[in-house]
């Protein structure tokens, strides 16, 4: 199994943090990267055959097996597999308007179909397995279906997909399974595709690509609506990727080495970090483990094995593994031993979820870890701006990116992004319509995210996220609330038993909290309670209760306003429901989405004479519901 050589932080080498601002007549602004995009790829599979070329022995992804050993791919093996697979899929009438729809989790299979569609030319669309396997209703599921006009459809097990499978309308289209009963849904088993043998038409099919070949169908959450599915070019994957190693110099130094969980039917994990292990030559162990109950294990026991040279999370997911490294001194030392720097993305990182990252970082390393962020969308492939220099501020998002453009301008009291350049999608398939709406009338793409400078005398300290425009809610005083920003002060006040939080109070004359607490936490605190006491009755112990006025007097003391001082707090004690998309697979919290969902608890928050179940800034309650 091969790995990196451990290195000092010190060998980290990054571009330095620059940025030029360009001042706009309607007191917005205008940001570039006074670093030039340089060349880049034509396509991503032009990167596998370099390093198929180049270090064809090394391994590309390894998956553990169902004995727990990794099986593994070097990069010739995956060439020429993707090769065949690619011939199979022209073979099979597949084409730039018949599209692959992927319904698996991630995996070695998974990976080999993308190449070799990359390699025919044929759009990919990785679906999130939840559509077909969470739902009850295939709502979603069919309505991809029909939106993406697949020419083929592969799932990685058979058994597990066909309920789903036979809820569809696939007449016309192929099907491929990984394992499982193919024959009982007449599906062609993956191991015909991969034993093709490659012809001259995947060939000229491959010779044919250029940057604007479609590479990928990428689903948008669905939250507010059914999913868009955004175009991703070829340009789009690789000018992220080249952007990214002109900023972050020690990814081409040391051939990088991740132990990753983020779906690839996600921009963050399926671009980002399957582009830059085959930009950099690196390696991908693919963590069958992920940050939700009964998955961590997982998760540590592959990171306990393999050191990572670059670790990509989001928040939540660093919050559930802290716990492990803190009482494990060998899984916290191979950890870091080898790190180049943290990324976390989609949400701030609480300020002691970063303390206790540098904490560890210190004691294995003897020098803090640099810890990034990023902030893009599915549109953008996924990165406009990433912080490639050491900062403290939890809410940096970074600099654009080399040959991106950022707009920002003014709406209502905040600054609004907007972003320009050869990572931005030229639009939605089959529904143009949306396409026309998602550009202003320079062709910036309008993310719906607004930001302010760090520092407006040096620029180049960052730009702070500053919440979604669209989650943003007025109380009847007229006055804003900044949710994205109190979300973090309500974290941060409540540590430890506060989880996570969704602001609420929209044309209210007050802000309320719905919390959604960590209940491992609130166990610790009540040590006597019974293990098995359900959570409802956990979260009306006097001890939580205590802790949760505390929270608030803390609040209304560092708050400067109406605006800023929330003044009921209700405890759930239902976690968040990926299926009803309150969270996201990347474990996001979906604010709106739980607003809508949990509407009748958002009146018992708000109700006189108060609810018993809500606590009230200076009044006792049972704050359960």
């Amino acid at each position: 199994m091969n790995g990196p050589v451990s290195v000092s932080r010190k060998a980290v080498s990054l571009a330095p943090a620059a940025v030029t601002v360009t001042t706009l007549a309607n007191g917005g602004m205008l940001l570039r990267s006074p670093i030039a995009l340089e060349p880049f790829q034509r396509s991503m599979v032009d990167m596998l055959e370099h390093w198929s070329g180049m270090d064809g022995d090394r391994i590309l992804y390894a998956q553990r097996g169902s004995d727990h050993a990794w099986r593994t791919v070097t990069y010739a093996e995956a060439r020429i597999a993707a090769l065949g697979i690619g011939q199979a899929l022209l073979e099979r009438g597949l084409s730039a308007r018949n599209p692959l729809l992927i319904l698996a989790p991630n995996g070695i299979e998974h990976a080999l179909l993308v190449l070799g569609a990359m390699y025919a030319g044929v759009p990919v669309a990785p679906v999130a397995p939840a559509y077909a396997l969470v739902s009850k209703d295939y709502t979603k599921l069919r309505y991809v279906v029909d939106l993406i006009q697949p020419g083929m459809v592969y799932v990685s097990d058979a058994d597990e997909f066909a309920p789903a499978l036979r809820a569809l309308d696939l007449d016309g289209m192929h099907v491929v399974a990984g394992s499982g009963g193919c024959a009982a849904i007449g599906a062609t088993p993956f191991t015909a595709l991969r034993a093709t043998v490659p012809g001259m038409e995947v060939e000229r099919a491959f010779a044919a690509l250029t940057p604007d070949t479609v590479a990928k169908i990428l689903l948008t959450s669905g939250s507010t609506g059914m999913p868009k599915g955004v175009i991703n070019t070829q340009r789009m994957l690789c000018s992220n990727q080249q952007a990214w190693s002109q900023l972050y110099h020690f990814l081409s130094e040391r051939q990088p080495v991740l132990v990753d969980w983020l779906p690839w039917n996600h921009t963050f994990g399926g671009n980002n970090n399957f582009g830059l292990t085959l930009r950099h030559g690196g390696t991908l162990y693919i963590d069958d483990g992920k940050p939700v109950a009964g998955k961590m294990d997982a998760t540590v026991a592959n990171l306990r094995e393999i050191a990572p040279t670059v670790y990509f999370n989001v928040p939540s997911g660093y919050d559930m593994l802290l716990p492990y490294m803190e009482e494990d001194a060998h899984l916290r030392h191979n950890f870091f031993r080898n790190l180049g720097f943290l990324c976390y993305a989609g949400a701030a990182l609480p300020r002691r979820t970063w303390d206790r990252l540098q904490r560890m970082a210190r004691e294995v390393n003897g020098e803090d870890i640099l810890i990034v962020s990023a902030w893009g969308a599915t549109e953008t492939a996924p990165g406009a701006t990433t912080v490639y220099f050491h900062t403290s501020h939890h809410a940096n998002i970074g600099l654009p990116i080399p040959g991106v453009e950022l707009k920002m301008v003014p709406n209502g009291d905040k600054l609004e992004m907007r972003v320009r350049g050869p990572n931005v999608t030229p639009g939605y398939w089959n529904r143009p319509d949306l396409t026309q709406g998602a550009f202003d009338e320079e062709g910036f793409y309008k993310m719906g995210d607004a930001g302010c400078l760090i520092d407006v005398d040096d620029p180049a300290k960052g730009i702070a996220f500053d919440g979604r425009i669209g989650e943003d809610f007025k109380l009847v005083t007229g006055t804003w609330v900044d949710v994205g920003g109190l979300r973090l002060k309500v974290i941060a006040a409540g540590a430890p038993l506060v989880q996570d939080a969704v602001i609420a109070g929209h044309n209210r004359d007050e802000i309320g909290l719905l919390i959604f607490p960590d209940e491992a936490a609130c166990r610790v605190l009540c040590p006597d309670l019974p293990p098995d006491l359900p959570c409802g009755e956990l979260l009306r112990d006097h001890r939580i209760r205590a802790h949760m006025e505390r929270t608030l007097e803390a609040l209304a003391a560092a708050g400067t306003g109406s605006a800023s001082r929330p003044r009921r707090i209700l405890l759930l004690d239902e976690p968040a429901s990926a299926q009803d998309n309150e969270i996201t697979e990347k474990r996001y919290l979906n604010q709106r989405a739980v607003l809508q969902r949990r509407a009748a608890l958002v009146e018992r928050l708000f109700a006189e004479p108060c609810h018993p179940d809500v606590l009230v800034l200076g009044r006792g309650g049972a704050a359960a519901g």
